[in-house]
Protein backbone atom coordinates (compact mmCIF):
# COMPACT_ATOMS: atom_id res chain seq x y z
CA UNK A 1 0.00 0.00 0.00
CA UNK A 2 1.38 3.37 -0.47
CA UNK A 3 0.02 6.06 -3.18
CA UNK A 4 -2.35 6.07 -6.36
CA UNK A 5 -2.33 9.61 -8.47
CA UNK A 6 -4.80 10.98 -9.29
CA UNK A 7 -3.82 14.03 -11.41
CA UNK A 8 -0.17 13.77 -12.69
CA UNK A 9 0.92 16.94 -12.54
CA UNK A 10 3.38 19.32 -15.48
CA UNK A 11 6.29 16.90 -14.42
CA UNK A 12 6.64 14.77 -11.39
CA UNK A 13 9.28 11.98 -10.77
CA UNK A 14 10.62 9.82 -8.81
CA UNK A 15 14.77 11.38 -7.78
CA UNK A 16 17.28 10.56 -4.84
CA UNK A 17 20.62 11.70 -4.81
CA UNK A 18 22.26 10.76 -8.48
CA UNK A 19 23.72 8.07 -9.74
CA UNK A 20 27.20 7.94 -8.78
CA UNK A 21 29.83 6.25 -10.64
CA UNK A 22 28.89 5.62 -14.20
CA UNK A 23 29.65 8.88 -16.04
CA UNK A 24 32.88 6.87 -17.42
CA UNK A 25 30.30 4.61 -19.38
CA UNK A 26 27.92 7.52 -20.68
CA UNK A 27 25.20 7.57 -17.76
CA UNK A 28 24.53 10.24 -16.40
CA UNK A 29 24.27 11.38 -12.56
CA UNK A 30 20.22 12.48 -13.18
CA UNK A 31 18.68 12.71 -9.50
CA UNK A 32 17.14 15.86 -7.68
CA UNK A 33 17.80 19.18 -9.33
CA UNK A 34 17.48 20.48 -5.73
CA UNK A 35 19.40 17.93 -3.59
CA UNK A 36 19.52 20.41 -0.54
CA UNK A 37 15.60 20.26 -0.36
CA UNK A 38 14.88 16.25 -0.71
CA UNK A 39 18.29 15.54 1.54
CA UNK A 40 16.33 17.97 4.36
CA UNK A 41 12.92 16.05 3.44
CA UNK A 42 14.48 12.90 4.17
CA UNK A 43 16.00 13.55 7.35
CA UNK A 44 13.18 15.61 8.77
CA UNK A 45 11.43 11.73 8.55
CA UNK A 46 14.43 9.77 10.21
CA UNK A 47 15.36 8.27 6.84
CA UNK A 48 18.73 7.69 5.13
CA UNK A 49 19.36 10.71 3.05
CA UNK A 50 19.84 8.33 0.00
CA UNK A 51 16.07 7.54 0.00
CA UNK A 52 14.03 8.80 -2.66
CA UNK A 53 11.14 11.59 -3.08
CA UNK A 54 8.86 12.63 -5.69
CA UNK A 55 10.24 15.68 -7.72
CA UNK A 56 6.98 17.98 -8.91
CA UNK A 57 7.69 20.38 -10.94
CA UNK A 58 5.64 23.88 -11.16
CA UNK A 59 2.19 22.10 -11.23
CA UNK A 60 2.32 18.96 -8.93
CA UNK A 61 -0.19 16.20 -8.86
CA UNK A 62 -2.50 15.03 -6.39
CA UNK A 63 -2.41 12.00 -4.82
CA UNK A 64 -4.29 9.41 -2.36
CA UNK A 65 -3.01 7.82 0.19
CA UNK A 66 -3.80 4.17 0.57
CA UNK A 67 -2.54 4.09 3.65
CA UNK A 68 -1.35 6.68 6.89
CA UNK A 69 1.97 7.46 6.37
CA UNK A 70 4.39 10.06 7.91
CA UNK A 71 5.49 12.99 5.18
CA UNK A 72 7.30 15.99 4.41
CA UNK A 73 6.92 18.99 2.06
CA UNK A 74 10.12 20.86 0.82
CA UNK A 75 11.52 22.70 -1.95
CA UNK A 76 9.28 25.06 -3.64
CA UNK A 77 5.89 26.19 -1.85
CA UNK A 78 3.47 24.80 -4.49
CA UNK A 79 0.35 25.51 -2.28
CA UNK A 80 0.07 22.11 -0.93
CA UNK A 81 -3.29 21.16 0.82
CA UNK A 82 -4.57 17.64 2.69
CA UNK A 83 -8.27 16.90 2.17
CA UNK A 84 -8.61 21.05 1.05
CA UNK A 85 -6.52 22.27 4.16
CA UNK A 86 -3.37 24.34 3.69
CA UNK A 87 -0.33 22.23 4.61
CA UNK A 88 2.89 23.77 5.91
CA UNK A 89 6.39 22.96 4.78
CA UNK A 90 9.57 21.88 6.18
CA UNK A 91 8.05 19.45 9.08
CA UNK A 92 6.98 15.67 9.63
CA UNK A 93 2.98 15.81 8.63
CA UNK A 94 1.03 12.45 9.62
CA UNK A 95 -1.62 11.78 6.83
CA UNK A 96 -4.08 9.65 7.12
CA UNK A 97 -5.13 6.71 5.46
CA UNK A 98 -7.92 7.94 2.46
CA UNK A 99 -6.28 11.81 2.40
CA UNK A 100 -5.70 13.51 -0.47
CA UNK A 101 -2.70 15.78 -1.12
CA UNK A 102 -2.98 18.11 -3.81
CA UNK A 103 -0.82 20.82 -4.87
CA UNK A 104 -2.25 24.48 -6.72
CA UNK A 105 -0.11 27.68 -7.38
CA UNK A 106 3.23 27.96 -7.45
CA UNK A 107 3.81 31.04 -5.27
CA UNK A 108 7.71 30.63 -4.60
CA UNK A 109 10.32 28.57 -6.29
CA UNK A 110 9.41 25.88 -9.52
CA UNK A 111 10.41 22.64 -7.07
CA UNK A 112 8.93 20.74 -4.64
CA UNK A 113 9.85 17.43 -3.04
CA UNK A 114 7.75 14.93 -0.94
CA UNK A 115 9.09 12.87 0.92
CA UNK A 116 7.37 9.98 2.37
CA UNK A 117 9.26 7.70 6.02
CA UNK A 118 10.86 4.50 5.00
CA UNK A 119 10.79 5.83 1.37
CA UNK A 120 9.26 4.27 -1.69
CA UNK A 121 9.29 0.94 -2.53
CA UNK A 122 10.78 0.97 -5.62
CA UNK A 123 13.73 -0.96 -7.39
CA UNK A 124 17.01 0.40 -7.79
CA UNK A 125 18.87 0.37 -11.58
CA UNK A 126 23.04 1.15 -11.14
CA UNK A 127 22.72 1.49 -7.30
CA UNK A 128 19.90 4.83 -7.36
CA UNK A 129 16.38 5.10 -7.83
CA UNK A 130 16.15 8.33 -9.78
CA UNK A 131 14.69 8.73 -13.10
CA UNK A 132 16.92 9.18 -16.23
CA UNK A 133 14.02 10.50 -18.62
CA UNK A 134 15.77 10.33 -21.79
CA UNK A 135 17.00 6.84 -21.38
CA UNK A 136 13.69 5.70 -19.87
CA UNK A 137 14.82 3.63 -16.94
CA UNK A 138 15.20 4.21 -13.22
CA UNK A 139 12.45 5.86 -10.81
CA UNK A 140 9.08 4.69 -11.66
CA UNK A 141 9.05 2.58 -15.15
CA UNK A 142 11.37 4.74 -16.36
CA UNK A 143 9.36 7.78 -16.80
CA UNK A 144 7.01 10.72 -15.27
CA UNK A 145 4.04 10.03 -13.08
CA UNK A 146 0.84 9.35 -14.95
CA UNK A 147 -3.09 9.49 -13.47
CA UNK A 148 -3.71 5.91 -12.21
CA UNK A 149 0.30 4.88 -11.46
CA UNK A 150 0.28 3.26 -7.60
CA UNK A 151 3.67 3.53 -5.97
CA UNK A 152 4.36 1.36 -2.30
CA UNK A 153 5.97 2.30 0.41
CA UNK A 154 8.50 0.49 2.18
CA UNK A 155 6.70 0.49 5.73
CA UNK A 156 2.92 -0.02 6.45
CA UNK A 157 3.04 1.86 10.10
CA UNK A 158 4.87 5.32 10.32
CA UNK A 159 6.97 5.48 13.18
CA UNK A 160 6.51 9.37 15.09
CA UNK A 161 9.12 11.35 16.54
CA UNK A 162 8.13 12.41 20.55
CA UNK A 163 6.42 15.53 19.07
CA UNK A 164 5.31 16.48 15.64
CA UNK A 165 4.74 19.98 16.38
CA UNK A 166 7.93 21.18 15.32
CA UNK A 167 9.72 22.43 11.79
CA UNK A 168 13.03 23.39 9.77
CA UNK A 169 14.33 26.31 10.39
CA UNK A 170 14.19 28.17 7.12
CA UNK A 171 17.47 29.66 7.62
CA UNK A 172 19.07 25.99 6.63
CA UNK A 173 17.45 26.60 3.30
CA UNK A 174 18.37 28.87 0.01
CA UNK A 175 16.20 32.10 -0.61
CA UNK A 176 13.08 30.30 -3.44
CA UNK A 177 13.49 33.63 -5.57
CA UNK A 178 17.61 34.03 -6.19
CA UNK A 179 18.93 37.04 -8.20
CA UNK A 180 22.60 36.34 -7.66
CA UNK A 181 23.83 33.02 -8.33
CA UNK A 182 27.78 32.90 -6.98
CA UNK A 183 30.51 31.15 -9.50
CA UNK A 184 34.13 30.17 -10.06
CA UNK A 185 36.28 30.30 -13.07
CA UNK A 186 35.28 27.37 -15.54
CA UNK A 187 37.91 25.85 -17.41
CA UNK A 188 37.77 28.09 -20.66
CA UNK A 189 37.17 31.24 -18.74
CA UNK A 190 40.25 32.96 -20.27
CA UNK A 191 39.59 32.65 -23.49
CA UNK A 192 36.64 35.00 -23.53
CA UNK A 193 36.92 38.48 -24.70
CA UNK A 194 37.35 41.19 -21.90
CA UNK A 195 33.49 42.85 -23.23
CA UNK A 196 32.34 39.60 -22.84
CA UNK A 197 33.65 38.86 -18.94
CA UNK A 198 32.66 42.31 -18.09
CA UNK A 199 29.20 41.88 -19.50
CA UNK A 200 29.02 38.60 -17.75
CA UNK A 201 28.99 40.30 -14.30
CA UNK A 202 27.62 44.12 -14.95
CA UNK A 203 24.84 42.45 -16.98
CA UNK A 204 21.52 40.59 -16.35
CA UNK A 205 20.47 37.45 -17.87
CA UNK A 206 16.87 36.44 -18.22
CA UNK A 207 16.26 32.45 -18.23
CA UNK A 208 14.56 31.67 -21.08
CA UNK A 209 11.73 28.89 -22.01
CA UNK A 210 14.30 26.52 -23.34
CA UNK A 211 14.52 25.41 -19.73
CA UNK A 212 14.52 22.00 -18.40
CA UNK A 213 16.11 19.26 -15.91
CA UNK A 214 19.19 18.96 -18.91
CA UNK A 215 20.08 22.88 -18.50
CA UNK A 216 18.94 26.28 -18.90
CA UNK A 217 19.30 28.46 -21.57
CA UNK A 218 20.26 32.64 -20.69
CA UNK A 219 18.93 35.46 -22.83
CA UNK A 220 20.92 38.37 -22.45
CA UNK A 221 24.51 39.68 -23.89
CA UNK A 222 26.23 37.12 -26.46
CA UNK A 223 29.73 36.23 -25.11
CA UNK A 224 32.59 36.03 -27.18
CA UNK A 225 36.18 34.06 -27.81
CA UNK A 226 38.84 35.80 -28.33
CA UNK A 227 39.57 33.93 -30.88
CA UNK A 228 37.77 31.59 -33.05
CA UNK A 229 38.76 27.27 -32.51
CA UNK A 230 37.87 24.28 -31.88
CA UNK A 231 36.63 22.69 -28.81
CA UNK A 232 37.60 19.38 -27.94
CA UNK A 233 34.81 17.23 -25.91
CA UNK A 234 35.65 17.57 -22.51
CA UNK A 235 33.82 16.80 -19.29
CA UNK A 236 30.77 18.91 -17.40
CA UNK A 237 29.35 18.98 -14.58
CA UNK A 238 25.96 19.80 -12.65
CA UNK A 239 26.06 23.85 -13.08
CA UNK A 240 29.06 24.21 -15.73
CA UNK A 241 28.11 27.27 -17.99
CA UNK A 242 29.02 26.48 -21.26
CA UNK A 243 28.71 28.82 -23.88
CA UNK A 244 26.93 28.09 -27.00
CA UNK A 245 28.78 28.52 -30.52
CA UNK A 246 25.90 31.16 -30.76
CA UNK A 247 27.44 33.29 -27.07
CA UNK A 248 24.58 32.28 -25.29
CA UNK A 249 25.15 30.51 -21.73
CA UNK A 250 23.76 27.50 -20.58
CA UNK A 251 23.75 26.13 -17.04
CA UNK A 252 23.82 22.52 -16.88
CA UNK A 253 21.38 21.09 -14.28
CA UNK A 254 21.06 17.60 -12.93
CA UNK A 255 20.38 15.49 -16.65
CA UNK A 256 23.02 17.29 -18.32
CA UNK A 257 24.93 14.59 -20.57
CA UNK A 258 28.52 13.92 -19.34
CA UNK A 259 30.87 15.79 -21.69
CA UNK A 260 30.31 19.02 -24.21
CA UNK A 261 32.03 20.23 -26.49
CA UNK A 262 31.35 24.37 -25.93
CA UNK A 263 33.76 26.22 -23.91
CA UNK A 264 33.41 26.06 -19.86
CA UNK A 265 33.04 29.71 -18.78
CA UNK A 266 32.28 29.28 -15.31
CA UNK A 267 31.10 26.88 -12.90
CA UNK A 268 28.06 27.19 -10.69
CA UNK A 269 28.97 27.10 -6.68
CA UNK A 270 27.73 23.69 -5.14
CA UNK A 271 26.05 25.26 -2.15
CA UNK A 272 23.94 26.89 -5.55
CA UNK A 273 23.33 24.59 -6.96
CA UNK A 274 19.57 23.77 -5.01
CA UNK A 275 18.66 27.68 -5.58
CA UNK A 276 19.71 27.53 -9.16
CA UNK A 277 17.20 24.57 -9.75
CA UNK A 278 14.40 26.61 -8.26
CA UNK A 279 14.32 29.27 -11.16
CA UNK A 280 11.95 29.77 -13.95
CA UNK A 281 11.57 30.41 -17.16
CA UNK A 282 11.67 34.74 -17.47
CA UNK A 283 13.48 35.28 -13.73
CA UNK A 284 16.56 37.68 -14.27
CA UNK A 285 19.36 36.65 -12.31
CA UNK A 286 23.35 37.94 -12.26
CA UNK A 287 26.53 35.93 -11.39
CA UNK A 288 28.77 37.32 -8.87
CA UNK A 289 32.71 35.55 -8.98
CA UNK A 290 33.83 34.20 -5.91
CA UNK A 291 37.62 32.62 -5.78
CA UNK A 292 37.84 28.71 -5.03
CA UNK A 293 39.63 29.42 -1.71
CA UNK A 294 35.61 31.31 -0.85
CA UNK A 295 33.75 28.57 -2.69
CA UNK A 296 35.81 25.91 -0.75
CA UNK A 297 35.20 27.18 2.77
CA UNK A 298 31.27 27.73 1.50
CA UNK A 299 30.99 24.30 0.58
CA UNK A 300 33.14 23.09 4.40
CA UNK A 301 30.24 25.46 6.21
CA UNK A 302 27.53 23.84 4.19
CA UNK A 303 28.29 20.11 5.07
CA UNK A 304 28.68 21.25 8.85
CA UNK A 305 25.26 22.71 8.81
CA UNK A 306 23.78 19.32 7.18
CA UNK A 307 26.00 17.31 9.70
CA UNK A 308 24.37 19.10 12.64
CA UNK A 309 20.75 18.73 11.18
CA UNK A 310 21.44 15.04 11.02
CA UNK A 311 22.60 14.72 14.53
CA UNK A 312 19.62 17.11 15.71
CA UNK A 313 17.02 14.90 13.24
CA UNK A 314 18.45 11.43 14.26
CA UNK A 315 17.87 12.29 18.32
CA UNK A 316 14.09 13.20 17.63
CA UNK A 317 13.51 9.78 16.17
CA UNK A 318 15.99 7.00 18.31
CA UNK A 319 14.17 5.48 21.11
CA UNK A 320 10.34 6.71 19.81
CA UNK A 321 8.02 4.55 17.56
Amino acid sequence: MGIKVIKAGMLTTIQDLGRIGYRKDGVIESGAMDKDALLMGNLLLGNEETEAGLECTLSGPTLLFENEALIAITGADLSAEIDGAAVEMWRPILVAKGAVLSFGEALAGCRAYLTVQGGFDIPQVLGSYSTYLRAGFGGFEGRALKKGDQIAFKQDIPVLPERLNWSLSRGMYASLNPEVIRVIKGPEFDLFQEKSIADLFIKAFTISNAADRMGYQLEGPLLQLKTNKEMLSSAVAFGTVQVTAEGSPVVLMADHQTTGGYPRILQVLSVDLGKSAQLRSGQVIQFEMLTLRQAQKLSTARTEEINQLKQSLTFKYKNHG
